[in-house]
């Protein structure tokens, strides 16, 4: 400095030319006045700023645009890329690595080494550019303790933890919700998506089955980030007896095994995070590799094919807004496809009827879930879906239809005593006009016990012995 004005920079002179006028045929151009464009939407300009702060925006915005950009001779090549951008974000090591260094070569073929003001708090230009447009600000300290986490819950500028299904309020948290903005913009940014005025929320999922659900201000009252990690790498009944999860006792593990064996039609209730998913897909590991399986889905979650790659599991990803792939025609596909058990991921409106008649025409053994407050509460929940399509059905007769034949068994999970747990397993039946629920096992919060009022039917009792000797 001399005179009180700032030494020239080459470097920083070719910064500033390279950025304020970006060649066309440069990668990422378009996407560069995208992602401007994009900044002033979320007010990101700010006219008090110096002029090195506005150099590194706009560079940080020009390097955003060119990673964003496609990448790939095909389709599958693309979306590889776009999964590692994302990955990247979402603090897989392996993923950072590679894009940092596209960034630093990215910067050399630029011949921009430095800019007016520095980042002191990191290295290089390059380190100091990649946790503006991939780091995740302060999550970066929670993904250093990935150890049993599986969702960072983010409200506004407060930040959750879910750790074996227990949440916590994190320790850290954001200084300000524009913070959680530039998170969000990159993520929506590297998925060809967006989130602004007319669009305020956006998804992101990865093929590993990790996902991001975001909102933006205005559809919620403070911008919100939900990172749910996928975490199980292996599915069995027996695992869930374990004292690490103490989801099942041994009786209980037989008691499932008996239902299986016995082809009764399975309903699983309870809250999200209870871990509806992960029991269902551990009795599925029970099941023979042969057994031909349909799963159907609003939105591929559960992943069967992932996880049992070895099982004749055809999935179905169902979208009601594409008159083409609604349920409706997914039913329809699958019954011919001679399924020997049907998944379905959870009943709603569209496809209650359909998920009825399939169980009473042949398909036992079938599994889903649903949203009700108790098992008794089901068959009745079942039935307002059903009876939304005006096909003039008797309720109650329907009710009974399908506390007979639809759901045989009913299970309940709840978080109780710290770790997810069956809290109830029983047999729905039509009684005296009502829905009653005859209950084999139910978990006692008090002393951290299961105690077992009824025994299970024959049919399944005698698959348990056998099971039993089998064992012995």
């Amino acid at each position: 400095m001399s005179g009180g004005r700032e030494r020239f920079s080459p470097s920083a002179y070719s910064a500033r030319i390279r950025l304020s006028m970006p060649e066309e045929h440069e990668p990422g151009a378009l996407m560069a006045r995208n992602a401007e464009t994009a900044a002033v939407e979320r007010g990101a300009s700010d006219a008090a700023e110096t002029a090195p702060a506005k150099d590194f925006k706009r560079l940080a915005e020009e390097m955003r645009a060119y990673l964003a950009a496609p990448r790939g001779m095909t389709e599958e090549e693309r979306k590889e890329y776009g999964e590692k951008l994302n990955r990247a974000v979402l603090g897989y090591l392996r993923e950072r690595e590679e894009i940092l260094a596209l960034i630093s070569d990215r910067l050399i073929r630029l011949r921009i080494h430095q800019l007016p003001g520095g980042h002191r708090q990191y290295q290089t230009l390059a380190e100091a550019l990649f946790a503006e447009v991939i780091g995740l600000g302060v999550l970066e300290l929670l993904l250093r303790e990935k150890e049993g986490l599986e969702e960072i819950q983010v409200v506004g500028t407060r930040i959750f933890e879910v750790r074996r299904g227990t949440v916590s309020r994190s320790s850290y948290s954001f200084e300000s919700e524009k913070e959680v903005e530039r998170i969000q913009q990159n993520l929506v940014l590297y998925n060809n998506d967006r989130i602004n005025p007319r669009k305020r929320w956006a998804e992101v999922m990865l093929r590993d089955g990790s996902r991001v659900t975001m909102t933006g201000f205005g559809f919620t009252a403070v911008p919100t980030l939900t990172m749910r990690f996928y975490t199980a790498r292996s599915f069995s009944l027996e695992s869930l007896a374990a004292s690490e999860y103490g989801t099942i006792s041994g009786p209980l593990l037989q008691m499932l095994r008996g239902v299986l064996k016995a082809r009764l039609n399975v309903v699983i209730i309870g809250p999200t995070n209870s871990g509806k998913t992960h029991l269902m897909k551990a009795l599925i590991a029970e099941l023979p590799e042969e057994e031909r399986i349909v799963t159907l889905e609003g939105r591929l979650e559960m992943r069967l094919g992932r996880d049992f790659p070895q099982r004749n599991i055809i999935e179905y990803e169902m979208e009601e807004d594409d008159p083409m792939h609604r349920s409706a025609q997914a039913f329809k596909l699958a019954l011919r496809q001679s399924p020997e058990r049907i998944v379905h991921a959870e009943i709603r409106d569209e496809d209650a009827n359909i998920y009825v008649r399939a169980c009473t025409r042949g398909h036992s053994g079938s599994m889903t879930t649903v949203h009700a407050s108790a098992l008794e509460d089901v068959p009745e929940a079942v039935t307002d879906m059903c009876m939304l399509d005006n096909r003039g059905m008797n309720p109650e007769r329907l009710v009974k239809r399908i506390a007979e034949y639809v759901t045989q068994v009913g299970i309940e999970m709840r978080i109780a005593a710290n770790k997810r747990r069956i809290v109830r397993l029983g047999e729905l039946r039509w009684e005296e006009g009502e829905v009653r629920v005859r209950d084999w096992a139910v978990f006692n919060e008090t002393d951290g016990k299961w105690i077992y009022p009824e025994p299970p039917p024959p049919a399944v009792a005698a698959y348990m012995a056998a099971g039993r000797e089998k064992e012995g």
